[in-house]
């Protein structure tokens, strides 16, 4: 690419970075509720679970749906589910998934510099899947160690990137847009007459399923 082409590039990727900050102002703000706070347990271990209530033939007949993508009995055998630890260049090189936004997909990038300049469809790729990849936000899962008094004790939980900004220019992140529930079984004790009563009761847990780009307030 010779010097006037180089030109070109730079200044139409300005451009389409100006035009693409109206793309993230459109998404959503989700719920600030996730990602969970950790729980704040009284220590006393009268209130955890003998080993005679840790049957797992009844417990998981109790749970019913045990969903092993997201549930584990004993800890897994690596905490990280393979993109916890992602780094800025790791983050860089990840392929977006799914479907290209409408607004990256449709941005125009023909600009106005003395004669009308048309990108070739090869360049106009390139910055959208620049742009694509820049505000792309995946979701890192991690197993999490909720404690003898849930079962089961290990969650595949997820949360967004965020060591760095989303947009450009900065000021965005990255944070959670969509969740499912998953149910475990929680031991409560409660005292009643005088007495300790204890038992597993189902609860349900959320699990972030995507992340946004979209406003950090």
């Amino acid at each position: 690419m010779d010097l006037p082409q180089c030109l070109v590039a730079a200044y139409l990727l300005l451009v389409s970075l100006a035009q693409c900050q109206h793309y993230y102002l459109l998404r959503p703000i989700p719920s600030d509720t996730l990602p969970l706070l950790d729980l704040k347990e009284d220590p006393d271990p009268i209130y955890d679970p003998r080993e005679k209530d840790l049957n797992e033939t009844e417990l998981r007949s109790a749970l019913s749906d045990f969903d092993s993508r997201f549930l584990s009995v004993s800890p897994p055998q690596d905490r990280y589910t393979g993109n916890e630890d992602l780094d800025e260049l790791d983050l860089q090189q990840q392929n977006p998934t799914g479907l290209m936004p409408k607004d990256i997909k449709n941005l125009d990038f023909d600009v106005q510099w003395g004669k009308k300049r048309k990108v070739s469809k090869k360049l106009k790729r390139r910055l959208q899947m620049w742009l694509w990849s820049y505000s792309f936000c995946p979701v890192l899962y991690a197993w999490n160690d909720l404690g003898t008094r849930f079962w089961p004790r290990f969650v595949r939980a997820g949360s967004c990137y965020t060591k760095r900004s989303c947009s450009v220019p900065e000021g965005m992140v990255c944070k959670p847009a969509k969740s499912t529930h998953i149910t475990l079984l929680r031991w409560r004790c409660v005292q009643r007459r005088g007495a300790l009563k204890c038992a597993w009761i189902p609860v349900q847990y959320p699990i972030i399923t995507e992340c946004k780009c979209s406003c950090a307030n």
